[in-house]
């Protein structure tokens, strides 16, 4: 059985009322608590990811590189975030962004062994099953959202579903992820701040 301390926050995301006592037992003891300084590797590039995290705490971010060798981050982590490379994880494909810890990190991770072995735990099914879509139309709206809205639009949305991230993360990693320069954003940062 997992300690307290390890259950505890699981417990958050896998609610007891939704499950059996051994079952909930069963999906708590698959998990190990693993943590990351900042600055280090969660899951490396090129790599076949064989696990995922759920973070307990700390900020991560994923990031490729583009043809002019450029660091663009694609996605930003916190608390109860999976941090997973889905098609690494599902069709075991090497990893094609990398992901780093921004702060020191706390996390829960399963192996892909493990997470398969509960799949026949409805409740769990059902837990993975919603936070995959979730996090499909999630990635899709930032997609589309490149293309059809505004800089300033996408900072506003940002700011609005993760504002700890806004108020944590360099400035810089924030331009990234929006697809502007560090200027342009703190041009609509002071924007913003001038019309309230």
């Amino acid at each position: 059985m997992a300690n307290n301390q390890h259950s505890d926050f699981l417990k958050e995301i896998f609610k007891p009322e939704n499950f059996k006592a051994d079952e909930l037992d069963l999906v708590l003891s698959q998990f190990k608590v693993v943590e990351f300084k900042k600055g280090e590797t969660i899951i490396p590039l090129n790599t076949t990811a064989n696990y995922y995290f759920f973070m307990e705490s700390g900020y991560a971010r994923s990031y490729a590189i583009d043809t002019e060798g450029n660091d663009v981050t694609t996605n930003f982590y916190q608390t109860k975030d999976i941090v997973i490379d889905w098609r690494s994880y599902f069709i075991k494909s090497p990893t094609q962004e990398t992901i780093q810890a921004l702060s020191k990190c706390k996390l829960h991770k399963i192996y892909f062994e493990d997470f398969m072995k509960l799949f026949k735990i409805e409740a769990f099914r059902e837990v993975g099953r919603t936070r995959l879509v979730n996090n499909y139309f999630s990635l899709k709206s930032h997609t589309v959202s490149m293309i059809t809205d505004l800089a300033k639009d996408r900072y506003l949305e940002l700011l609005n579903k993760k504002p700890d991230i806004v108020m944590n993360v360099p400035l810089k990693l924030i331009a990234s992820y929006l697809g502007v320069t560090d200027t342009s954003l703190s041009r609509i940062r002071k924007d913003i701040h001038n019309k309230k």
